[in-house]
């Protein structure tokens, strides 16, 4: 990474003196980075996102933008853009009035304002509807205002928190897209904030999972899913089986399991203990392959299947094995031909690098 524009040094939040919303908190964001705070409600990344706005306060350590502190500068003097959730647009001002606002109150020159105005309404896609009133805009023409506010006054960072959470589903793709794109063009810098896995892994560079205050995984979308750090990365992102069992024998970065009914699986070895600990197995619904072609897998097991959903692009079976251990099935829509009903016997299996060993949870 080059030099940071965003720097967090040992930065921690409480309200009462004793619970800490955020926790010892050490995080870089480069210059033109588009970085994803993930996490459950009440893990800390909208504490985090308003620290850095300067909407609160934090209780210890440093924040740092291009390299300058500003813990103590008023959120308007930090030259940061935010989007938030409600848009929070003025009823009773046109849309080039919303616009316009961050530029009235930094006394931008009159002269200005108006090329500034049009051309931030240009970069959202909505030249000529400057004399319109919010509430004669869609959900999503009001977003878009609201993007626009926060980039008129070329701000050196763009925060937004959780801002297409009130779209419907097919106007929030389409936000998502267009918001990824402005990033591209303009070469903004943007911290984002959702609890919507998707969301995350569609429009992120890197994305920061948060519980309890921490960050538990700081990566890019395709590591985080792919090799998730622990077990509640692993839960958390994406859809994943869990298999508990203990570890019988470590070999470097492989680890053979017991599971409940006594059979033994090879994992990779990313988080598990010592031979005799707990541990739990990660696997993809879409890597446990159908009756598998001979010398594909290095785990097989018999199965039965309990159900089968159709979804479109791919099959969801759910099915009992190792000891009526329930598993997850993610076929292509191509696999219908070989015609997978309730109650059949199959055959699964997977290969041992796409299983991960974490350590299960306390």
């Amino acid at each position: 990474m080059s030099q940071p524009i965003v720097q967090l040094k040992g930065v921690q939040k409480t309200y009462d003196g004793e619970h800490l919303v955020v926790r010892d908190l050490n995080l870089d964001i480069a210059k033109g980075e588009f970085l994803t705070m993930l996490g459950p409600s009440g893990s800390g990344k909208t504490t985090t996102l308003m620290m850095l706005a300067g909407f609160e306060t934090a209780t210890h350590g440093e924040i740092f933008l291009d390299g300058k502190p500003i813990n103590r500068l008023a959120p308007e003097a930090r030259n940061i853009g935010m989007v938030f959730q409600s848009y929070a647009l003025f009823p009773h001002m046109s849309v080039a009035e919303n616009v316009a606002f961050p530029l009235t109150v930094r006394r931008t020159r009159k002269a200005d304002i108006a090329a500034r105005v049009e051309r931030a309404l240009g970069m959202v896609g909505l030249k000529g509807f400057g004399e319109r009133r919010p509430a004669q805009l869609s959900g999503g023409q009001q977003q878009r205002v609201a993007v626009a506010r926060a980039l008129v006054f070329e701000p050196k960072l763009v925060l937004m928190d959780e801002p297409l959470s009130a779209l419907d589903k097919q106007l929030r793709e389409q936000m998502q897209y267009e918001i990824k794109q402005l990033h591209h063009r303009h070469g903004l810098t943007v911290v984002y904030v959702t609890h919507d896995q998707g969301e995350a892994l569609t429009m992120s560079d890197r994305i920061a999972v948060f519980d309890a205050g921490v960050i538990q995984q700081l990566d890019t979308p395709g590591r985080l899913y792919e090799h998730p750090a622990n077990a509640f990365v692993a839960g958390f992102i994406g859809e994943n089986n869990k298999l508990a069992g203990t570890v019988q024998r470590r070999d470097g970065q492989w680890c053979d399991v017991r599971l409940a009914d006594g059979s033994q699986v090879r994992a990779q070895a990313v988080e598990a203990g010592d031979t005799g600990a707990a541990t739990l197995l990660s696997l993809r619904p879409e890597r446990v392959l159908l009756n598998p072609a001979p010398g594909a897998c290095d785990v097989l097991a018999d199965a039965q299947v309990q159900d089968v959903t159709y979804l479109g692009d791919h099959l969801r079976l759910r099915v009992l094995a190792f000891g009526d251990q329930p598993i997850v099935m993610k076929l292509p829509n191509a696999a219908r031909e070989r015609a997978v009903a309730e109650g059949d016997a199959i055959r699964l299996g997977w290969r041992a690098q796409d299983c991960h060993a974490l350590r299960a949870p306390a």
